[in-house]
């Protein structure tokens, strides 16, 4: 039993796994506030219907929606999980970015609205808003149109933001 204890080789080989381990980490939370964001959204649009319908409508519409409405869930997230990731990177927002993903967000949470405020009608006129409920139900699918595209708007300005950072942050870096 005449083993020898290593310390470069068990020092390496933790340095490594760090290494590995860290490059992963940077990316575990802006994953898990993508999911965040598209559950959040979700749980909007499916909470809408309900509301003014029922749980058994809200299935129905989400199934006969669903080729837009994941789509724009999804979008809603990558923005969510790639501005998360700007922010870290950063350690402060940039300002396009937040304004991209406010006008993204905001476009889809409108998108989804306008899928489902026909539903609310009823309740509408009380408030004095019975015509923007109509409005938005004839044009519910180029509503839905427009947020999957300011989506996919939004996450290209902030991948942009992102190549950009990096360069910056290459260049400072390498002076």
């Amino acid at each position: 039993m005449d083993e020898t204890f290593d310390t470069a080789t068990v020092r390496s080989k933790l340095m490594t796994w760090a290494a590995r381990e860290a490059h992963w980490y940077r990316y575990r939370l802006p994953i898990l506030m993508g999911f965040v964001g598209t559950a959040a959204l979700f749980a909007l649009y499916m909470t809408i219907v309900t509301v003014a319908q029922g749980w058994q409508h809200a299935i129905e519409l989400f199934g006969q929606d669903a080729w837009l409405v994941l789509p724009i869930m999804s979008g809603f997230g990558v923005q969510v999980g790639l501005y998360t990731y700007l922010r870290s990177m950063l350690r402060r927002g940039s300002r396009s970015s937040k304004v991209m993903m406010g006008a993204g967000g905001g476009t889809s949470t409108a998108a989804m609205v306008a899928c489902c405020a026909h539903h609310v009608a009823d309740l509408l006129p009380l408030l004095g808003l019975s015509a923007a409920a109509s409005f938005l139900a004839a044009y519910k699918i180029p509503f839905m149109l427009i947020g999957l595209a300011m989506n996919l708007i939004g996450i290209v300005v902030i991948l942009r933001t992102i190549r950009a950072e990096q360069r910056h942050l290459r260049s400072l870096e390498s002076k």
